[in-house]
């Protein structure tokens, strides 16, 4: 789900605790390390979120949130902000050359560069995040 966020709406806040979860507390981010990634440069997007793109050849930039039960995707794309919102179950993770999350038939690449590697942490966390949230839907295994 892709929302305009650019003016607060109450509406909007509730969408997105019912979707992925209510934000972590001050202590719990401390905790964890931090819940949020630095921006990043936008290498490409799906063409369902073409619209999100700048048109001139500005750089698009977007940074990460940790929810409990997903990850916000803010993109800015001049003034206006957009959030994409992703719950746990719907997101996939790929690093090759590049960084790229897929969810909803939607996706998003990060260009590898000095930001990325910066938040090298944040995706180890991302990861064990969502390995955890995975974990307590135990399915068979299919071993022999």
């Amino acid at each position: 789900m892709v929302l305009d966020t650019t003016y607060f709406n109450k509406n909007h806040k509730q969408i997105l605790e019912k979707f992925v979860g209510k934000p972590y507390r001050l202590w719990e981010s401390y905790k964890k390390g931090g819940i949020g990634s630095k921006r990043m440069i936008v290498k490409q997007l799906s063409p369902n979120l073409k619209f999100i793109e700048n048109i001139v050849s500005d750089l698009n930039y977007a940074n990460i949130e940790l929810r409990k039960k997903g990850v916000l995707i803010r993109i800015n794309k001049g003034l206006k902000n957009f959030t994409w919102a992703i719950p746990f179950y719907q997101l996939v993770f790929y690093k090759t050359d590049f960084t790229s999350i897929h969810a909803q038939g939607r996706f998003i690449r990060f260009e590898k560069s000095i930001n990325y590697k910066e938040n090298k942490r944040f995706f180890q966390r991302l990861l064990h995040e969502k390995l955890k949230f995975d974990e307590q839907y135990n399915l068979p295994s299919y071993d022999s």
